[in-house]
């Protein structure tokens, strides 16, 4: 069972990336934030400074990452082919 399914990526969480180097991926519901960064982390290379999650309305867990380094959002990103 993987822990991330996919970045979310909407006009507000660009605004997020560009203003505070946060990016948001849809996880699985049973993830724990601990989870979550251990994941990040090891797929994309970068240290994980904090995990935030929210259900949404539609019954997905929405994890809100942030960075140490102040241009991992962006990279993860690019690496992705999302940018």
């Amino acid at each position: 069972m993987s822990t991330l399914k996919h970045p979310f990526v909407t006009e507000k969480a660009m605004v997020l990336l560009e203003n505070e180097n946060k990016l948001q991926f849809i996880v699985n519901q049973k993830a724990t934030k601990q989870d979550i960064k251990r994941e990040i982390e090891k797929a994309f290379d970068q240290k994980v400074k904090r995990v935030r999650t929210i259900m949404s309305m539609h019954g997905e867990k929405k994890a809100i990452v942030s960075f140490e380094n102040d241009k991992a959002a962006e990279e993860i990103l690019s690496r992705l082919g999302i940018m």
